[in-house]
């Protein structure tokens, strides 16, 4: 059984950053690809970046690439997302997904239909 918890949202300023965590627990080994999606309101849940635990390689959408980063801790148990110079368009509810296989399709891996184990979310509101 896989469960992801993330944690880390909340209301900050335009320009400020701020880091999400998502803690997972079950059988996810370094075959796993974890992800960061997004859901705006009225919008298409959005890919935001995913790495591959087995190597580190790591996947960016072109709308947070350079600003967002992800990475995961040396004990293996927690993916976080980095998020930097933040803007009231990345309002939305973040969360994160894993999938066995999903890095390996790295032209898709955005795809959130890949992913089989999903977050509950945390809230980010960036204010103007």
């Amino acid at each position: 059984q896989v469960q992801l918890m993330e944690s880390g949202g909340g209301s900050v300023e335009t320009g400020e950053p701020l880091t999400l965590s998502c803690r997972f627990f079950g059988n996810i080994g370094g075959s796993y690809c974890m992800a960061w999606f997004r859901k705006k309101p009225g919008k298409d849940r959005e890919g935001l970046a995913a790495i591959y635990l087995g190597g580190g390689k790591t996947f960016y959408s072109d709308a947070v690439k350079g600003r967002f980063e992800i990475s995961q801790d040396n004990a293996g148990n927690t993916l976080y997302l980095r998020m930097n110079s933040l803007r009231p368009e990345d309002t939305a509810s973040y969360y994160c997904a894993a999938d066995y296989g999903a890095c390996l399709r790295e032209s898709s891996w955005w795809r959130g239909d890949w992913y089989n184990y999903w977050g509950h979310g945390t809230q980010v509101t960036v204010s103007v």
